[in-house]
């Protein structure tokens, strides 16, 4: 067995327990980084990989685990938890309106609830502290002129000549109350604003700025015996509706917002399949996802056979033209899509250019506003990426095949035609089927495809659509987490991906299973 020199014995020790123990310093970190911000499944997860890392390196563990170690890590994190983590998401009511806690969501409606009085009453005021060091108020009623001292247990009447005012007539101290410096008063800062004071049937006063607080009531009232919000001005009942809300007892559609992350697992999924705004067009993007995956591998797969079999004849200048049919591949994936995209522009276009000018059209085609066209053009930019990988493995398959079958069906009298339809492409399709099912696969998530040609599109925005005329599945489930601020559902984006999983999954397993079966052939 070899040893490097200089790597054994103590050296080999010391640099061992020096690289774990950067290891161990980073993985702490990011543990205590994950346990405040409330972040504990990371945590863990963390926890129990510097408690693999260490035994593997530390103690006596089977030798193929130090090699395999590194693998296993990236293993767990970039593929197991990420799966894991969706599955999870996907039996939540996750969504905008539904991301904070139940806790979080109680203590936000009871202060979206608030609202200035009917007779708009407002005070003058002066901030410091009680005699127990809380915040207090010194309250004058801008209506009435009365004088009221504000603590955090309520509020208290003063008598004339009971307290001190300024030079502008605004109370300023009385007994118990002491108030804050302009220097306090920077450092309190914006917290002024949060602070609140409890008035009389459920209303609240609130410091604006310093020297002015207005009264706020409370309309929608929590009871935490039957948790429900009772509403003071309707009267109308709001009780916990098992999905995330406050749902209106008498009609089910009033809900308050915010609402919590909530656990019901099969919503999503049955959305999806029973929800006819959901099921329309989920069904609609799932079969163009599987038409736009299928016409890719045919097409493509047609082109570069094709080209494969041309060029696998003797003619002149061969190696050239083979160069010239893998340009595309040269050219980074991202930066085709954009130029095709502005070749396929309406107006400066040269696609449109050039089929008005050899008299094809007669105005130009709005490529990217009509479904079908958006779908023909999203299927011929995909044939120029694609050819040229189809193109290369053929013409590897071509060589693999044995000239002396199509000898011998040349001698028994099959015409070109019969022997590449008997022979070569049988063949061909056993040596490339696990390869055109790959390619099958990322064409069925080819996200930048559709993101950067047509983003999806079109789609009719003003009529709340999400789904595009050529958004696949995956496009659409990015469309349905992230691209609407204003209305993003996590969790319904994570069973759409979870769909995605599973179909892939099948087709690779059925892949596999194929492909020993050939094997075996």
């Amino acid at each position: 067995m070899y040893r490097l020199v200089g790597f054994t014995g103590t050296p080999a020790l010391i640099l061992k327990l020096l690289l774990v123990g950067i290891v161990d310093f980073v993985g702490g970190f990011a543990i205590v980084s994950a346990l405040d911000v409330g972040s504990t499944i990371i945590a863990g997860v963390l926890l129990v990989i510097l408690l693999f890392i260490n035994w593997v390196y530390l103690f006596k563990s089977p030798t193929p685990f130090k090699f395999l170690a590194p693998g296993i890590v990236f293993l767990l994190v970039f593929v197991l938890v990420p799966i894991v983590y969706t599955v999870a998401m996907s039996g939540f009511n996750f969504r905008t309106g539904n991301e904070i806690s139940k806790e979080q969501a109680i203590e936000q409606i009871q202060i979206v609830s608030l609202s200035e009085d009917a007779e708009g009453t407002a005070f003058d005021m002066a901030i410091g502290k009680d005699a127990t060091g809380d915040y207090a108020l010194l309250l004058k009623n801008q209506i009435n002129g009365e004088v009221l001292l504000a603590t955090l247990q309520g509020v208290t009447v003063l008598a004339e000549g009971t307290y001190e005012v300024d030079e502008l007539g605004i109370p300023s101290s009385t007994e118990g109350f002491t108030r804050l410096t302009n220097k306090e008063l920077n450092q309190l800062g914006d917290e002024i604003v949060n602070l609140r004071f409890p008035y009389i049937d459920e209303s609240f006063v609130s410091p604006l700025f310093d020297g002015l607080a207005i009264l706020l009531t409370q309309d929608l009232i929590y009871n935490p015996d039957n948790d429900t919000f009772v509403s003071k001005s309707t009267g109308a009942v709001y009780a916990d509706n098992g999905n995330g809300n406050y749902a209106n007892t008498q009609k089910k559609k009033d809900v308050l917002y915010p609402g919590w992350r909530n656990v019901n697992f099969p919503q999503n999924f049955t959305g999806l399949m029973f929800d006819p705004e959901l099921r329309g067009p989920f069904i609609r993007v799932l079969i163009w996802t599987v038409a736009f995956a299928f016409l890719s591998v045919l097409t493509t797969f047609s082109l570069g056979l094709a080209l494969a079999i041309a060029m696998d004849k003797p003619i002149r200048g061969r190696r050239i033209y083979r160069s010239i049919l893998i340009l595309p591949y040269a050219i980074p994936g991202f930066l085709s899509l954009l130029i095709w995209r502005g070749m396929f522009n309406q107006d400066f276009g040269i696609i449109n250019r050039i089929l008005v000018d050899i008299g094809l059209i007669e105005t130009n085609i709005a490529w990217f506003e009509q479904a079908w066209t958006a779908r023909l053009m999203i299927i011929l930019v995909n044939l120029w990426l694609g050819f040229p990988y189809m193109y290369l493995i053929s013409s590897g398959a071509l060589q693999a095949i044995p000239s002396d079958l199509k000898e011998a069906a040349a001698i028994d009298g099959a015409s070109s035609f019969q022997s590449f339809r008997m022979i070569t492409l049988p063949l061909l399709l056993q040596i490339l089927f696990p390869l055109l099912i790959a390619s099958f696969a990322f064409n069925f998530n080819n996200f930048n495809m559709i993101y950067l040609l047509t983003g999806g599109g079109p789609r009719d925005e003003l009529a709340g659509e999400r789904a595009g005329a050529t958004d696949i599945l995956i496009s659409y489930a990015y469309n349905t987490a992230i691209s609407n601020p204003a209305d993003q559902n996590f969790g319904l984006a994570s069973a759409i991906s979870l769909f995605m999983f599973i179909i892939v999954g099948i087709l690779s397993l059925w892949s596999l299973r194929r492909t020993k079966a050939l094997e075996e052939f």
